[in-house]
């Protein structure tokens, strides 16, 4: 699958490419961000951050104010930073709401008319773009170094990749995520019209909450978790973090680090201050 570079900017000693691409997941075209730090430019195959964006968001969002290339940069770690939707579908309604259609694909594969044409992004997510891109930076990417992180619907993305591609990610963080979405107003709208309203059995398969109940990895989660105690989104009851927590407990899982950050909010002011501990986070076990 061949990418087109639209943009080549230097940025922390690396380059950070703005590649597009036709994907036949979607069905449309997809832009992706790819942040190459120095070892990758030197010649060196470099382990692979995914990081998944939050609602509205597109590739540019974090890689223009999340600071991760800085951290990228000294551990050495590319960073790819995904669309959050198809875009150019024209289906009916993509772009009437905020938090639905358009920006707002919450990283599952649509089972509903008429987004299950389009809308297929834990295919393209997991699947699709990441081969794509081991096949085409063979020289820079290795394939076999993967984690994964996000923030707050990408924070959902992430966990819920991680929970059900066992083996696939060496760890998972996750900003303010959306972590129990079939029991938020979020989730609830999102799940509604991707997955049908009344199959509440299939949200399950995409609840972190609920899939870390019967979670088949081996030792512990590797999971850090960020939360602001300032966040609107949280005190509102659209994040609910403690119920992933409740369920890791109860399941007697360990490895569960979440941290509760006083008055921090859900912005990028939140994120970029605590990049690097992810960062750090995932090189612990890339490196490992």
């Amino acid at each position: 699958m061949a990418f087109e570079t639209k943009a080549t900017i230097a940025t922390f000693g690396g380059k950070l490419l703005k590649l597009s691409h036709q994907s036949t997941s979607t069905g449309t075209p997809m832009n992706v961000n790819l942040y190459l730090p120095p070892a990758a430019l030197q010649g060196t195959k470099v382990p692979v951050l995914i990081y998944l964006s939050g609602l509205t968001c597109t590739p540019e969002n974090c890689s223009e104010k999340g600071f991760f290339q800085a951290h990228a940069s000294r551990r050495g770690l590319a960073l790819v930073y995904p669309d959050t939707s198809p875009r150019g579908a024209n289906l009916p309604g993509e772009t009437e709401s905020w938090d639905f259609g358009a920006g707002a694909g919450f990283y599952v594969d649509a089972t509903q008319a008429p987004w299950s044409a389009h809308y297929r992004m834990e295919t393209y997510v997991s699947s699709e773009l990441p081969g794509a891109l081991f096949a085409a930076f063979a020289d820079q990417l290795d394939g076999e170094r993967v984690s994964i992180t996000g923030h707050s619907m990408g924070g959902h993305g992430a966990l819920t990749l991680y929970l059900k591609n066992p083996g696939q990610y060496r760890s998972v963080s996750a900003f303010a995520p959306i972590a129990n979405p079939s029991q938020c107003p979020w989730g609830e709208k999102a799940f509604s019209g991707y997955l049908g309203a009344e199959n509440k059995e299939e949200w399950k398969k995409h609840d972190a909450t609920e899939l870390v109940k019967g979670w088949k990895g081996k030792g512990d989660l590797k999971a850090l978790v960020d939360v602001g105690t300032g966040d609107n989104f949280y005190k509102q009851g659209q994040l609910l973090p403690e119920n992933f927590e409740k369920a890791v407990k109860e399941a007697g899982v360990e490895g569960l680090v979440l941290r509760y950050q006083p008055d921090y909010d859900h912005s990028y002011y939140f994120m970029s201050t605590f990049a690097g501990d992810h960062v750090d986070h995932a090189a612990k076990y890339l490196f490992a």
